[in-house]
Parts: structure tokens; sequence; C-alpha cells
């Protein structure tokens, strides 16, 4: 027998062992356990959070307003609360982000070579990494020009004042959509690794890719003014082009 005839067979082997050992209940049941430990990763985020639930409210989320003498105003009886509650889980949610990442690709692990598990930890790193600086992009750069242009848009016979739940919204749904967006290598990646991607067809259709990331950095703009939807776009582009190296990578690799 042939060197590349025992290569073949062990691969043969190694592909029959993948995922061979569960049954479908055997997965469910693994399921359910992964979402339990995330569940009670978010819930202990959310506590922590909670304790220091003052400052980051004050100093963390009220301060982009603040540095733009926006007027904030809590129209609901109960809206205070509720908004305490809201910030707790959301941070509860970032702080658990490693703990997410690592249950799901726990939970994807069996259906990966051996050689491949290996490389876990180090995803579940550059995954949360990618996403935790997305949210730090969106705080830093996005929500500052956000509510700048708010902030001296219109005449000055209106008033500005804005109901504190939109003004949380806004904060919230922007910095988790910039957390998602900066996860762009990482789906590169994976996708590469299972062969749906390749590098020669994100460079054919780079042009294309420019024009949607324009349209989905508009969309995604508040107030859809140019210079943040410039903003957006740049560091789009540029992980673009990053994704297409770490897709590059990936092959190589495999």
């Amino acid at each position: 027998m042939s060197d590349t005839d025992v290569i073949k067979r062990e691969d043969f082997e190694e592909d029959e062992e993948i995922g061979s050992g569960m049954s479908f209940l055997d997965h469910l049941e693994e399921l359910r356990w992964r979402i339990i430990y995330s569940f009670i990763g978010v819930i202990i985020g959310t506590i922590i959070a909670w304790i220091f639930i003052d400052f980051l409210i004050v100093y963390i989320f009220l301060k982009p307003a603040l540095d733009h003498s926006l007027e904030l105003q809590n129209l609901k009886p109960f809206g205070q609360l509720f908004l305490y509650v809201q910030v707790s889980i959301m941070v509860g949610i970032v702080l658990s982000i490693p703990n997410l990442f690592y249950q799901l690709w726990k939970f994807i692990s069996p259906a990966l070579r051996k050689n491949e598990r290996k490389y876990i930890v180090r995803i579940v790193v550059f995954s949360s990494f990618c996403f935790l600086a997305g949210i730090v992009f969106a705080y830093l750069v996005m929500l500052p020009l956000a509510f700048a242009f708010a902030a001296q848009f219109g005449t000055e016979a209106i008033k500005n004042e804005f109901a504190i739940d939109e003004y949380m919204s806004i904060i919230i749904s922007v910095m988790l959509a910039a957390g998602l967006v900066f996860e762009l290598p990482m789906l590169s990646f994976f996708l590469s690794k299972l062969g749906i991607l390749t590098p020669e067809f994100m460079k054919k259709y780079r042009k294309q890719a420019i024009v949607i990331i324009l349209i989905f950095a508009a969309f995604l703009t508040p107030g859809g003014d140019p210079v943040s939807q410039l903003v957006l776009t740049v560091p789009l582009v540029l992980l673009y082009e990053i994704s297409i190296f770490i897709s590059k990578l990936s092959q190589r690799k495999s």
C-alpha cells in the first residue's frame, strides 16, 4: 500500500469520525447545554453591570449626549427603571461575548476535523476582539459624529429634546450593529474553510461589494449624513480587503 493510499484512508476514517459519534438527540442535548451555559454567562455579566450601573449610565452611555449638550427626557413613569435594566442586559451580553462565541464553537466543533478543533480558542479570541473593536469604533467615532449632526441640524426656533428611550435605542443598535459588521473577517475565514467563499470570488466582485457597503453604511449611519457614512465606509472597505487576505490564508492552511 502506497503512502497516498494511507493518507486517503486516514482522511476517510477521520471524516467518518466527525459527527458520527453523536445522534440527533445527542446534538439537541448538546445544544440545550450550550444555550444554558450562554444564558448563565449573560446573567453573570448582567449582575456585574448592575453593580456598576450608575457609573455606566452617567459616564458611558450619557457621555455622548452631555458632550453635545443634548437635553434628554424621560416620558414614562418607570422609564428610568426600564432604562437601567436595558443597559444592564446589553452590557451583560457584551461582557459575555467571549463565552457566547466559545459555546457556539464548542457546539460546532463535532463537525470539525481533529486538527481544526485546536484553533477554537484562537477563533474565540479573534471573534471577541473583532466584535469589541466594532463597539469601540461605534462609540468613539460613529456616535459622536451622529449626535453632533443631530445637535446642530435645524432651526433655533425649534428646541431639540430627545426621549431617553429613543436615545438609548440609537446607542445600543449602532454599537451592536458595528460589532456584528466587524465580524466580517471571521465570517470570511469560516466560509473559506467550508469552501463556500474564495478570495478569487471576493476579488472578482470587489466593485459590487463596495456599492453594497456604501448602501449598508447609509442604512446603518444615524441621521444619514455623508460624513458619518464615509467614516463607516472606510473601515468596512478595509475589513473587506482584510477578509480577502484571511480567505486566502485559510485556503493555504487547508
